[in-house]
């Protein structure tokens, strides 16, 4: 996970650069329909002007859920629901929106989602990515396939962020062109809705840095708004403590640009800082979020790690930070309940 690098230089998303990336990518020509058959025609999500294509859960009409992802102790889906519990207990948040991550391989939903579900969870789930022209070309249909076929099954919306951070530049051997990134996106997004896997919001999720750092030329590897769902960004401090606001201006002037509602999908105080600067941190996120009504949801990343790159963004050890982030889970912006769930609920594996 390479989060942290110094912002100097701002980028705003060309959308003429965008609109050229889309219309280079070859467009997914959906296979014969198969005995699932086509997707039903779905209606728009839509809140305070903002819209989906149509898939995944319901926007919140005002404020904005809480998730986290939070490192068990367990990695078993008991282990992983108690963790959240526990962080929300320590935070005295309600978190509403669970988020967990899986490699390319990964057969999912599975115990963990459902164990999610039985808590009562929104969730999004991070699926990361093979090498894109290998998708591209259809080497991975029968995969993806098969995860929109059990994403369809399990019957409950939610949100599906597909290579998040694809702009990181340790990721272009697999990514490789903006070009190429695109073509995946479309033929991943083409056989979901052959499938009729109509529960999942797509969610399309750079790095901040992608747009300060001009070299990285995130808005290049947007897909179009006729392929997302929601808008995304992770955003942190870094040890030099970059600003939230002057770091998420720069993403807020693209997200501007497109009618669709923005997941912070990961957010954190990862290093000690100076005396109060992890709480200020915090209180600048709680107020840029308030004054941005587009984001309908923040993820807080909670987890320490020992090994390089060595981080801390739990709160275990900061009082401080813990008291900024309480003023924040207390804050009634951030109470948004979960959509309601369908009558049937997530169908028996």
């Amino acid at each position: 996970m390479k989060r942290f690098q110094t912002a100097v230089v701002l980028l705003l998303g060309s959308a003429l650069a965008v609109s050229a990336c889309s219309e280079a990518a070859p467009d997914f020509v959906p296979p014969p329909a198969g005995p699932t058959g086509t997707a039903p025609a779905a209606s728009p999500r839509a809140a305070d002007g903002l819209r989906t294509t149509g898939r995944g859960p319901e926007l919140p009409g005002e404020g904005a859920w809480l998730g986290a992802w939070v490192k068990p102790d367990w990695q078993t889906p008991e282990g992983r629901v108690d963790a959240l519990t526990a962080f929300a207990d320590q935070t005295r948040g309600k978190v509403v929106l669970a988020h967990m991550f899986h490699d390319w391989e990964d057969d999912f939903p599975g115990p963990t989602e459902h164990a999610f579900q039985a808590a009562g969870k929104l969730q999004m789930i991070s699926w990361s990515g093979a090498d894109t022209r290998s998708i591209r070309d259809g080497m991975y249909d029968q995969l993806i396939r098969q995860r929109a076929e059990k994403i369809k099954q399990f019957g409950v919306p939610l949100l599906l962020r597909w290579r998040w951070e694809m702009d990181r530049p340790n990721l272009t051997q697999s990514v490789h062109s903006p070009e190429d990134y695109v073509a995946a996106w479309k033929r991943i997004r083409g056989i979901f809705t052959e499938v009729g896997a109509t529960n999942a919001g797509f969610v399309w999720c750079p790095h901040v840095q992608g747009f300060v750092d001009e070299k990285r030329n995130a808005a290049a590897y947007y897909p179009g708004d006729d392929q997302v769902d929601w808008l995304c960004t992770d955003v942190y401090p870094g040890k030099e403590f970059d600003g939230f606001a002057e770091q998420m201006d720069t993403f807020m002037a693209f997200a501007a640009q497109h009618p669709r509602p923005v997941v912070i999908g990961e957010f954190g105080v990862t290093y000690p800082g100076g005396p109060g600067q992890r709480a200020a941190w915090l209180r600048e996120a709680r107020d840029y979020v308030k004054q941005h009504p587009q984001i309908k949801a923040v993820v807080y990343f909670a987890a320490k790690q020992n090994t390089k790159p060595v981080y801390d963004s739990t709160f275990n050890e900061d009082p401080e930070g813990l008291a900024a982030y309480r003023e924040l889970t207390a804050d009634p912006w951030f109470a948004a309940p979960p959509p309601p769930v369908p009558a049937h609920g997530p169908r028996t594996r």
